[in-house]
């Protein structure tokens, strides 16, 4: 299984960026599909998770209303839409999936994609 991230880049506070997550190498319908994001100086954190086959979504409080995780199975893609962003959401975002139906456990999650820097400026 291979993911690749991209999307990330410098914004704004209150802009938005789409961050894309192509996955490769397996049939995902039965995966778990989670973005996770580290800060500085911060440990890794759970961002959002979608069950492939349901479109099932979960949110970390702190982007809950303002982040939207969707699916395209055509292109065995995620993406992770982030408005109303702000200066603490500054991170590098890492894309995953698994298996194990992780959702917000990191540790489930068997493979792991490169980052993508999200930069956002006050």
């Amino acid at each position: 299984v291979q993911l690749q991230a991209s999307g990330g880049g410098l914004v704004q506070a209150g802009g938005s960026l789409r961050l894309s997550c192509a996955a490769s190498g397996s049939t995902f319908s039965s995966y778990d599909m989670g973005w996770f994001r580290q800060a500085p100086g911060k440990e890794r954190e759970f961002v959002a998770s979608i069950w492939w086959s349901l479109g099932n979504t979960y949110y970390a409080n702190s982007v809950k209303g303002r982040f939207t995780m969707s699916r395209d199975s055509a292109k065995n893609t995620v993406f992770l839409q982030m408005n109303s962003l702000k200066p603490e959401d500054t991170a590098v975002y890492y894309c995953a999936a698994g298996l194990n139906r992780g959702a917000t456990i990191q540790r489930l999650y068997e493979y792991w994609g490169q980052g993508t820097q999200v930069t956002v400026s006050s």
